[in-house]
């Protein structure tokens, strides 16, 4: 019984190691074919076959998505044709599968060239940067580094600069203001005249129409100078009628007349005589 356990056991060994060798030679068949895709490639690109190199590289990072060979090249043969964009990109999926820091210092050497050749001085100085981290030796990426840096700088607008634009601004804004402030001001002085004057004239209408409802002889109290033996305007005959006097003085004469009358006719009684009269026919 304990042999049958033990052979099962060796079996079982040995099945496992022959397992994991058989999934080394896959793999080292693997990277083969990659390589070889690669260094296909690699020729192409050299023959300027951009085209056919590309699709070499493809197949390679297609089998082997980690391959760092196969991204940096791809990505080196992209910034030799002048995309930028797609060079970029490679060139950052080597630097984070690469494994080894002269790897990572390609990988960010590369971004850092391509992205000055976009202008981006700042990021350039800190892909150089990177780079000097994982090879502090390599004099090439210290040249650009410092290139990078000297970029950036320049690219930066001067802070004095800024400053006194700010200060220009507020400045104007805060003189602004003040005419906005003193224009309202002067329009509210005119708003309280035209309200002044308006009051003094509704104060003259209620005066004079206070003076309309008054009697005759308070009006004349407040006329000028208060004169209480103001002269009272006289009379005015009315036409067609007559006045007091001349009634008065038509009422006389004829008194006078009728006196005139009876007194004659006495004269006559008294002395006989007979008073002829008209007939009437």
């Amino acid at each position: 019984m304990k042999n049958i356990i033990t052979y099962i056991l060796i079996f079982t060994i040995s099945l496992a190691f022959a397992q994991q060798e058989d999934k080394e030679k896959e793999r080292q068949k693997l990277n083969q074919k990659v390589n070889n895709l690669i260094s296909d490639a690699n020729d192409l690109a050299s023959n300027n076959e951009f085209v056919t190199a590309e699709m070499e590289y493809r197949k390679a990072i297609s089998g082997k998505p980690t391959s760092v060979a196969g991204t940096y090249n791809l990505g080196h043969s992209y910034y030799k044709k002048g995309n930028y964009d797609e060079a970029l990109y490679r060139n950052q999926q080597a630097a984070k599968n690469a494994t080894d820091k002269l790897e990572k210092h390609r990988a960010y050497h590369n971004i850092g060239n391509i992205l000055m050749q976009e202008d981006k001085c700042s990021e350039a100085a800190e892909a150089f940067k990177n780079a000097l981290r994982n090879n502090p030796l390599d004099e090439e990426t210290r040249y650009n580094f410092a290139l990078a840096k000297e970029c950036a700088k320049n690219q930066e607008p001067p802070q004095e600069e800024d400053n006194k634009d700010d200060k220009d601004k507020d400045k104007k804004e805060n003189e602004d203001q003040k005419e906005q402030d003193k224009k309202e001001q002067e329009d509210e002085g005119e708003n309280k005249e035209d309200n002044k004057d308006q009051g003094d004239d509704d104060k003259k209408e209620g005066d004079q129409n206070e003076d309309e409802g008054k009697p005759d002889e308070e009006k004349d109290k407040d006329g000028e100078g208060n004169d209480e033996k103001k002269e009272q305007p006289k009379p005015q005959q009315q036409p067609g009628k007559l006045s007091p006097q001349q009634i008065q003085n038509l009422l006389e004469a004829m008194d006078n007349q009728e006196q005139k009358v009876q007194d004659k006719m006495n004269a006559e009684k008294a002395k006989g005589a007979k008073v002829q009269t008209e007939k009437d026919w």
